[in-house]
């Protein structure tokens, strides 16, 4: 039996796309990991596909004892969040994936109009942890077990992540 979303979709996530989207895209991602940058080409394909009919929402799963950046990057996406640019940071953080570091994520931030400053204050302070705390222990709970993992209308995507699998998921959900 597939795993279940333990955690609903609700205003608390960062989310692309309709509230009334007939399908719902979950993924749990970690800015670092070399199979999520993978993924994220082919989630942004899925998501233009769709259109409308589909709301993408992004969770942390931070697996910071494989990516000792992961967590500061999504603290950083998190400062992002509170001034309207999580987005444009984590399209920023993926694209720079394979060079994390410090001063990588603070020149995503840059890029995305996130103040270095703030982030690094964010670091020092921990204060967004609990927010990326709350969606890793929401993914265990669904039965998370790696990145990127994904759910659809609420179901553990069981099957391959590249876009034919995806899409034929997404189709068969609209159905």
């Amino acid at each position: 039996m597939p795993s279940l979303l333990t955690l609903p979709v609700g205003p608390r996530d960062h989310t692309r796309g309709p509230e009334s989207a007939p399908v719902t895209l979950v993924e749990y991602g970690d800015f670092e990991c070399p199979q999520c940058a993978a993924a994220y080409p082919i989630t942004t394909r899925i998501i233009d596909t769709f259109g409308d009919r589909l709301r993408f929402v992004f969770r942390h799963f931070p697996l910071t004892n494989s990516h000792p950046n992961a967590q500061r990057a999504a603290e950083a996406a998190e400062v992002a969040a509170l001034g309207g640019a999580f987005w444009p940071m984590y399209d920023a953080l993926y694209a720079e994936h394979a060079k994390l570091s410090e001063r990588k994520i603070l020149e995503c931030g840059a890029v995305a109009g996130v103040s270095s400053v703030a982030i690094e204050r964010a670091w020092a302070s921990h204060e967004q942890l609990g927010r990326i705390k709350e969606d890793f222990a929401s993914g265990i709970k669904s039965g998370v077990t790696g990145t990127p993992s994904f759910f659809i209308n609420g179901v553990r995507h069981e099957g391959g992540w590249d876009e034919l699998a995806l899409a034929h998921a997404i189709e068969a959900a609209l159905r």
